[in-house]
This record gives C-alpha cells, sequence and structure tokens, in this order.
C-alpha cells in the first residue's frame, strides 16, 4: 500500500481512484465492509482503491481536552488498512486550517483534484467540511455537481446496535472484551515496547513482562486472560505465548501508583527470559477474568495469581483442543 501524505503526491501517483473518508480508527468491521466494497468497485473500474484519513486525530486539534483514547494508533492504523487491500492511503496532516475548508472545497481538492474519484463509498451517517456541515446528502449533490459516483452503506449492526469505533472504546474501557471482539472482528490488541520493572513480582509474587507507559486506549482495570508476542526474543518468542494481564494501579503494594500493564507469561521460553527492555511486544486481550483488587498481603496475591493461572490453564487448554488461537 502507498502512503502519500499530501495532495499533491496523491495527484501525482493516483490516475483514477475509488475511495473512502474517515478515521478509520480501530479499522473495525463497519470500516472494512466499506473497504471491501471500494477494493470491489476498484477492481471492477480498472483503477485505484484509495482510503483517505488524517494525522493526528481531528479531534486532537478541535476539542483536545475531550479527545478519546485511540484503538489503534499511529503505525497499527496504517497496518491494518493495508491488511484491507487497499492500494493506495492519503494521509493528510490534520490541522485548524484543514478543518475549515467547506464540503464544496474539501470534495474539490481532494476527491476530485487529488484522486480523480469516480466512485466514493461511505457510511450514511458520513459528515464532513468546516464543522461537519456536510452530510450524506451533501455528498451526493457534490457528485453529481463534480462528477463521481456516491455509494452509502447502511449501519452494520452487532448485538442490537451499530458498530462504531466509539463503541468499541466503551466495551474495551468497561472490560467486555467479547463483545469488543465481535465488533472489531479480532481480539482488541496493544502494541508497544517492554519496560525494566521494578523486580517486585519477580521477587515476591511472579515475574512479569511490564508494558512502557501506555497513553491510548486500555481495557479498564482488571485481571485479563491475554496471549503476548515478542518481535525480538528469538523464534521462541515470535510465537503467541498464554499469559495473564493485570491492568491497574497494583494497590497490595501501595496506593495512588501509576497505571501499570503487567503481563505473566504462563510457560515462558528461554529466550523470552533473556529479553530486555525495550522489546516490541504486541499483546491480545482474550478474557477478563477478575476485578482488580486489594489483598492483605503479597502471599495472599501470589495465591490468587497461582488460582488465576489454574483458570488460564484450562482456557488455553481448551483453545488448543479446538485448535483455533485466539477462539473463545
Amino acid at each position: 500500500m502507498r502512503v502519500f501524505r499530501t495532495l499533491e503526491e496523491a495527484a501525482a501517483g493516483v490516475a483514477a481512484s475509488v475511495a473512502s473518508v474517515g478515521n478509520f480508527d480501530g479499522v473495525h468491521r463497519a470500516h472494512r465492509r466499506i473497504l471491501d466494497a471500494v477494493r470491489a468497485e476498484a477492481r471492477a473500474l480498472g483503477c485505484s482503491a484509495v482510503a483517505v484519513t488524517f494525522e493526528p486525530h481531528p479531534s486532537r486539534i478541535l476539542r483536545p481536552d475531550a479527545a478519546p483514547p485511540l484503538i489503534s494508533p499511529g503505525a497499527e492504523r496504517l497496518r491494518l488498512l493495508a491488511a484491507a487491500g487497499l492500494d493506495a492511503l492519503l494521509l493528510l496532516p490534520f490541522s485548524r486550517d484543514l478543518s475549515l475548508w467547506t464540503p464544496r472545497e474539501f470534495a474539490a481538492r481532494v476527491l476530485v483534484g487529488a484522486l480523480k474519484a469516480r466512485a466514493v463509498h461511505e457510511g450514511d451517517a458520513f459528515r464532513f467540511g468546516r464543522r461537519q456541515a456536510g452530510d450524506a446528502a451533501t455528498l451526493e449533490a457534490l457528485g453529481r455537481e463534480l462528477g463521481f459516483a456516491v455509494r452509502l452503506h447502511p449501519p452494520l449492526r452487532v448485538g442490537g446496535a451499530p458498530v462504531s469505533s466509539s463503541r468499541v472504546r466503551a466495551l474495551v474501557a468497561a472490560g467486555d472484551l467479547a463483545l469488543a471482539r465481535r465488533l472489531l472482528g479480532r481480539p482488541f490488541a496493544v502494541r508497544g515496547l517492554t519496560a525494566p520493572g521494578r523486580g517486585v513480582g519477580r521477587a515476591r509474587t511472579v515475574p512479569t513482562l511490564n508494558l512502557q507507559h501506555y497513553e491510548e486506549l486500555l481495557p479498564g482495570r482488571g485481571v485479563y486472560l491475554t496471549c503476548v508476542r515478542l518481535e525480538s526474543a528469538g523464534a521462541a518468542g515470535a510465537a503467541w505465548l498464554p499469559a495473564l494481564t493485570n491492568v491497574g494501579v497494583r494497590p497490595t503494594f501501595g496506593a495512588g501508583g501509576a497505571l501499570t500493564v503487567e503481563t505473566h507469561v504462563l510457560a515462558p521460553p528461554e529466550s523470552l527470559l533473556a529479553a530486555g527492555p525495550a522489546v516490541p511486544l504486541e499483546l491480545r486481550f482474550l478474557r477478563r477474568l477478575r476485578d482488580e483488587r486489594r489483598f492483605d498481603s503479597p502471599e495472599a496475591l501470589k495465591r490468587q495469581i497461582e488460582a488465576d493461572r489454574r483458570l488460564a490453564e484450562r482456557y488455553f487448554a481448551r483453545l488448543r483442543f479446538l485448535a483455533v488461537p485466539g477462539r473463545e
């Protein structure tokens, strides 16, 4: 997938396109349904399948105090869009100047001028342009004026409500990983780097991999069944490893601590044990096991972790029996 970062780059690199515009946070099932339609029509017309998105997320410029944490920040969103089979991505730097473009200016400069769009696919609740003044009817009118077809898609509904990025965020924050997974079409995951720990777990409870400070979306405080993969820990470390992960503030060891993400691998290979800090890590959250709580002593916490381990081992044994990695 080619990535263009200016209108001029896109204009030089795209002869004709079928396009879709959006934030695409999470690249969830509703996004992918539209992108599948973009790709199918682009193949039928012999032109490029293109998505248009923004960096940073518009809310971080327009409403920074209320900007939501991202489901798939930075490079992860690009990776997911590339996996959707697009030919190109126009990644526009979002600014207050761009936010002032009228719907017609956006359509003329981006969809027609840069992408030479023959068709544009959007959800029927699509909004665009200054103060989101443009809607689906506006887009259809501009398509008739400027010469591109408009394909509107009804909401994809799962669990009785439309699939949306805001709904995914709410589910993950509440720890409802099963329903979030149905909306995403895959387990919710985070990517980051390992961080050096304080050695408390290794000395007093169980050893853990620690995630460096992470500012985007995380599940609510609690203990989760997860699987983890370290990209630079050798061949064994590159496999998905069953694990338990605590998202919380470690209340047994004092009040007021910073939020941490600590992962205890059930059967760590030697290559993992030798891994140092700042190793790329991907962590998939499969199911919430229990709330985080304060224990009377590290020994009591260790006994609870051993009980959690037994539950986790039974869960992952069932997954191996089903021979479907990550299936619930």
